[in-house]
């Protein structure tokens, strides 16, 4: 926590619980929940103007003055939109610097600059006595008013989910701790890090044993209950000790004028040995509750107060009925910091989820949420269809555009997220990227391989018809790329694949070439979509033609395979982005049929049946007639490819 004094303005309505404190010597640091990011124009004081509302009092408007810290004072102005008069040393002004100090109020809500300063104090005195409470203890402790604790337990969830950051969250729970626990002075919370340095005698060393330094120690956020000249110095002794042993521990000062009253009995204390103690920055007590670790630090909640002086006077034992006293707050606190750590955690598991998301797809993630982590991403064998698309016409427009490749980047970017936004949509994992090419697979970490063919086929026929779409758009960003999509079906290792130094969620198999291969093929036989023949059958029995449609190709020995395959066209249903027939579809079927066994003129024929601006027929007919029309002498039916 930095030494240097700071500057504050507190907002204070006519209610104990409508009051904020805000940092004006940081105005620099302005965050996205502040009404506006230019610090050096300003920030709106108003009704709904993010951390610096006032949403208590109707007589503000909802934008109504405008402030600007100058380094010697808070100057201030009044909104055309401001309906109220502002009043500042008794007058109503539109236009004043208010310095240290001083206060303007707005309605029924005051408005004060103040300098105050609170860092950790590592050499205050020891407490007369130390109380230490566990959870259990606080626990069997009954409220003496139940109902009003309750009701301010209530507001827990609604101030975790309108604080958009920690700074919000911590400035919201002191401003409840201040308004329940009617005794506290002071109210702050610190987090503390982790230190490798230990300070502790050897044979009573933890695993909890820290050593807390003024530079690990923050002070989140604090404030004091009423407008005072002293500066805040939370006792580091009493943090320490909170956080070492996970308890709850309340520290008890004397006056100087009162006598020490010795050593307090009791499981729950411990005596501090001393004889003349003084008060502690202008406080009789203070105790200090560690909150469940959610994150790498440990945060506490530190509240600090006085006692009437007739308690003082009327207790026998002053700090025996002291401690009575605070059991109260202290159990009210406990219960605070113990759901305020559980709905912190809650928002940081949910907010770590969210950022995984541009790494992890949906359906790894519900996985991931449902189960173990370790379980989900070990590799593990499973039945999985693989999609690849690659971009054509990427590297002519590379060429094009060297003088502009970030525009080509962008471009290129589109392309890819239409992609991954229909491999998510059906419920894909988005395994990998190849330059300007994408891998998407569906059978893991839930498998069904009836679902992931045909998600697969969906994804591969949404991909083709939004290119197509945009290829008929001008000065679309997409207009002059095309697709190649390749699917194939079949076992593969999926999950965390990688090496010690990096690793990835994905996929790895021959099926996972074999894909590959596909997708290079839709180039030679000027198919959008070539998938291989378990995908095609699949798809056949889950899908009707209202769906998809298919159509064999030819059987061929992609390069660098050693086994021939049969590939296949998908389809979509006949239509507008179909112009082929059912007919065409057979007639394409029967010239197949000719062509593997021999008889090509035949094919020649039935291929020059199908409408002439179907470019697929190209393939095999070209390859014809590359052998005019006869067969080599050793023809088995499989086309040699060679390249990929």
């Amino acid at each position: 926590m930095s030494n240097e004094q700071q500057i504050f303005l507190i907002a204070q309505g006519q209610q104990s619980q409508h009051r904020w404190r805000r940092n004006l010597a940081r105005l620099g640091d302005a965050k996205a929940t502040d009404s506006i990011v230019d610090w050096d124009a300003g920030i709106t004081l108003g009704r709904n103007q993010g951390n610096w509302n006032t949403p208590w009092d109707d007589r503000v408007s909802r934008k109504h003055a405008l402030i600007r810290w100058t380094g010697e004072g808070l100057y201030v102005e009044r909104l055309a939109e401001g309906r109220n008069p502002i009043f500042f040393q008794g007058d109503k002004q539109d236009k004043f610097v208010c310095q240290v100090g001083e206060h303007f109020v707005i309605g029924q809500t005051t408005f004060t600059v103040v300098r105050q300063h609170a860092q950790v104090n590592r050499s205050h005195p020891y407490a007369v006595t130390e109380h230490a409470f566990t959870q259990e203890q606080l626990r069997q402790t009954r409220y003496r008013d139940s109902s009003s604790r309750v009701e301010a337990l209530n507001r827990l969830p609604e101030i975790i989910g309108v604080s958009g950051s920690d700074e919000e969250l911590c400035l919201r729970v002191v401003n409840l701790l201040l308004h329940s626990v009617t005794r506290a002075n002071w109210v702050a919370l610190i987090a503390a890090g982790e230190s490798n340095n230990v300070d502790v005698p050897e044979g009573k060393k933890t695993a909890n044993t820290r050593k807390l330094s003024d530079k690990e120690l923050e002070i989140m956020h604090w404030d004091a209950r009423v407008l005072t000249g002293h500066d805040f110095n939370p006792s580091g002794q009493l943090i320490q000790k909170a956080i070492t042993t996970k308890q709850s521990i309340l520290h008890l000062w004397q006056h100087s004028s009162s006598p020490t009253s010795g050593p307090t009995s009791g499981p729950a204390s411990d005596s501090i040995p001393g004889a003349n103690y003084t008060q502690s920055e202008n406080i009789d007590w203070a105790f200090c509750v560690p909150l469940p670790q959610g994150d790498t630090r440990d945060w506490t909640i530190y509240v600090a107060g006085n006692f009437d002086d007739s308690l003082r006077q009327t207790a026998s034992s002053p700090e025996s009925a002291m401690a009575d006293e605070l059991q109260d707050d202290l159990k009210f606190t406990e219960l605070l910091a113990t759901t305020l750590g559980s709905l912190r955690l809650n928002r940081l598991l949910h907010q770590r989820q969210q950022s995984l998301r541009p790494f992890f797809s949906p359906v790894v993630l519900n996985a991931l949420a449902q189960r173990d982590p370790e379980q989900v991403l070990e590799p593990r064998e499973a039945d999985v269809s693989v999609l690849f698309c690659d971009l054509r016409g990427f590297s002519k427009r590379s060429e094009e555009s060297a003088e502009n490749l970030l525009e080509l980047l962008k471009r290129v970017s589109v392309a890819l997220g239409v992609t991954t936004s229909q491999v998510l949509r059906m419920g894909g994992v988005v395994g990998d990227f190849h330059g300007d090419a994408a891998m998407g697979f569906w059978g893991w970490p839930i498998g069904d391989p009836h679902t992931s063919v045909t998600n697969a086929c969906l994804a591969a026929l949404a991909i083709r018809a939004e290119f197509e779409s945009a290829s008929q758009q001008t000065n679309h960003a997409l207009q002059d790329f095309r697709v190649g999509i390749g699917i194939a079906s079949g076992k593969a290792v999926a999950g965390r694949i990688g090496t010690t130094d990096q690793v990835k969620v994905t996929v790895f198999g021959p099926v996972v070439n074999l894909a590959s291969r596909l997708e290079g093929l839709t180039k030679y036989v000027h198919a959008p979509i070539v998938i291989d023949e378990a995908t095609a059958k699949l798809a056949k029995q889950h899908l009707n033609d209202k769906q998809i449609r298919t159509r064999r190709l030819a059987q061929v020995l992609p390069a660098g395979l050693t086994q021939p395959v049969w590939i296949h066209e998908l389809l979509p249903p006949e239509g507008t982005d179909s112009p082929l027939s059912q007919r065409d579809l057979d007639i394409f079927e029967q010239a197949v049929v000719c062509f593997q066994a021999g008889k090509w003129s035949d094919a020649f024929r039935l291929l020059h049946q199908v409408p002439a601006d179907d470019e697929v027929k190209d393939f095999l007919t070209v390859y014809i007639a590359s052998h005019s029309r006869v067969p080599p002498p050793d023809w088995n039916g499989v086309i040699r490819m060679q390249s990929k």
